[in-house]
């Protein structure tokens, strides 16, 4: 168990160690190419058979691939699902059925905005899983979730195909494949995974909280759980930076992270330039925690509030007021005028670290720095604001959009569509579900304040005991998007360092952790120990974060996990 948590367990305790007593699953189920036939596999898929609106599914093709060096032998089936709407697109469907079944699947999250069925031989660079499933015998298994990335950004127009992203397409994809394998081998899964990265660890979570009879095991790496507020984040960041009074220079980058190092690094008991301790550090340079009106920027703001010197590019540069302005803007709760899905009142935005001037710096207009027009040039979020949201794909959200104006309520009703910030995980927990769900806090895609905001909404709602015993929540310090990352090129003493690869959530087995939770009633610790080169270091379950203590910094035996 994970320190904080209560010494007395709740009366369901027992409820989710059910899987303890479970009979052995028997050898394993053997098909040949033989078997891969629309004969056996094929056919319609009824309506009536599939949990969301649909009109039918159909298997589309069964494809033989034999063994390489590297995936064993499988069935590869095609199907789709056909929508409610005819404006729709079908859900492309790719069910990956291995020789020799160890009576497991595994549902594959997409990536990105989706539009393409996840690769069901390998695994995600983010993933967390270090060997692909189907090469352990799961049955693997995924959809495009309705649109192709070839659609650019019409495809969001269509409610239904933003539905079926949000949420739908899970439960689609999963019922005609639990259809797929019974036909195949004459009985469904004894145990059904989820996992999947970003895009896909949000929809991970979402099936826990919308689907929880579905799945006994999920593991979600640096989930977008705030997804209906992240996909604006563009040109939120750049309406705030317009004015050019509250626009921050690149040159600043340097002096930005230098003076966050300076205060964050030391607080994990060392100068290594690795912010560990970063619920402390959030603690430091979110403006709306801790005694009204202290200013965390005060050493490096500009004497009388002028920069008489833009052009220095080095730890001594100052910041002028607007300047700070922006600064806490990134670095505390975005507040909504609405609460959106589940009642959240405010997005966790970003985490002070050494990703804070990448991400300024790619939160600018294209004419602050070079001649030219300011611009909305979209990028991943411009389906979701284009589409979705604005309904106009020649829009431009940096003049039409106001919080709590006249997009208010369809921006609710994205929300519910699209956000995974449902606290009450109960009936997940109940049924004996486990959860592994890691994140980066230095990453600058899926906003790891929100990542937190929404680990302390689950720990709130059910209690830290419960928590432990179904889920860990593991973040990775000045870990990105990929959980990788490096120590900054300056200590908090302010000596220079060398820079070297940090451990990540990448060396952690993560899907034999789940496997064995799941199947053998056996705990992931509160925290794993990841090795990168000549480094290792315990990345541990929130709150808690690596303290050093003594001995070989490059040791994880010298850390131990912490609460702040």
């Amino acid at each position: 168990m994970a320190c904080g948590g209560s010494d007395e367990a709740p009366a369901s305790l027992d409820v989710a160690n059910a899987n303890s007593t479970l009979p052995p699953l028997g050898a394993n189920a053997v098909i040949s190419a033989s078997d891969c036939t629309l004969a056996k596999v094929g056919g319609a898929v009824p309506a009536s058979s599939i949990g969301m609106p649909t009109n039918g599914a159909r298997v589309v093709a069964a494809t033989w691939f034999a063994a390489t060096a590297t995936v064993p032998g499988y069935c590869r089936v095609d199907a789709a699902i056909s929508p409610v709407n005819p404006s729709a697109k079908d859900i492309n469907v790719g069910i990956a059925l291995p020789a020799s079944w160890n009576h497991r699947s595994d549902q594959l999250g997409g990536g990105g905005n989706n539009g393409s069925i996840p690769v069901l031989t390998a695994v995600g660079a983010t993933s967390g899983i270090l060997t692909p499933p189907l090469s352990l015998g799961f049955a693997t298994y995924g959809s495009d979730s309705g649109h192709l990335t070839s659609d650019g950004n019409a495809w969001a127009l269509s409610d239904e195909a933003v539905r079926n992203l949000g949420y739908m397409a899970m439960k689609k994809t999963y019922d005609v494949a639990m259809i797929v394998i019974n036909r195949m081998y004459g009985e469904k899964p004894r145990f059904k995974y989820y996992t999947g990265s970003s895009q896909g660890g949000r929809e991970a979570v979402t099936v826990a909280q919308r689907y929880p009879d579905d799945f006994d095991g999920i593991s979600s790496n640096v989930a977008i759980v705030g997804f209906g507020t992240l996909f604006l984040s563009p040109p939120l960041n750049l309406i705030q930076q317009n004015a050019f009074s509250r626009y921050v220079p690149r040159v600043k980058g340097v002096a930005i992270v230098t003076e966050i190092i300076r205060q964050c690094d030391k607080l994990d008991g060392l100068a290594d330039g690795v912010i560990s301790n970063y619920v402390g550090c959030r603690d430091i340079f979110d403006v709306t925690r801790g005694a009204p009106g202290r200013d965390p920027w005060l050493a490096k703001r500009c004497v009388g509030g002028i920069d008489n010197d833009p052009a220095n590019a080095t730890a001594t540069a100052c910041l002028t007021d607007g300047q700070v302005e922006t600064l806490n803007f990134f670095l505390k709760p975005y507040r909504y005028t609405t609460p959106m899905s589940n009642g959240v009142e405010a997005f966790g935005q970003y985490l002070p670290g050494p990703g804070v001037a990448s991400l300024l710096a790619s939160s600018r207009y294209i004419g602050q720095e070079n001649p030219g027009p300011n611009l909305y040039n979209g990028g991943q979020g411009a389906p979701f604001v284009l589409g979705a949201l604005m309904q106009d794909l020649s829009a431009n959200p940096l003049t039409r959009y106001i919080e709590g104006g006249a997009l208010d309520a369809r921006r609710r009703e994205l929300s519910e569509w699209l956000d995974s910030t449902n606290p009450d995980l109960s009936a997940f927990y109940k049924k004996g579900g486990k959860w592994i769900m890691t994140i980066g806090a230095n990453d600058t895609t899926a906003a790891p304040g929100e990542q937190l905001n929404f680990f302390q909404s689950v720990i709130n709602k059910m209690s830290r005991n419960v928590v432990d015993a179904f889920a860990r929540f593991y973040v990775v310090p000045q870990g990105g998007h990929s959980t990788g990352g490096d120590n900054y090129a300056v200590d908090g003493d302010g000596n220079t360092i060398p820079v070297s690869a940090l451990p990540s959530a990448g060396q952690v087995d993560q899907l034999t952790l789940l496997t064995d939770w799941v199947e053998k009633n056996v705990p992931p610790p509160s925290g794993v120990v990841a090795a990168n080169g000549g480094r290792s270091r315990p990345i541990c379950s929130y709150p808690e974060y690596p303290k050093y203590i003594s001995g070989d910094v490059n040791l994880a035996a010298s850390f131990v996990c912490t609460n702040p």
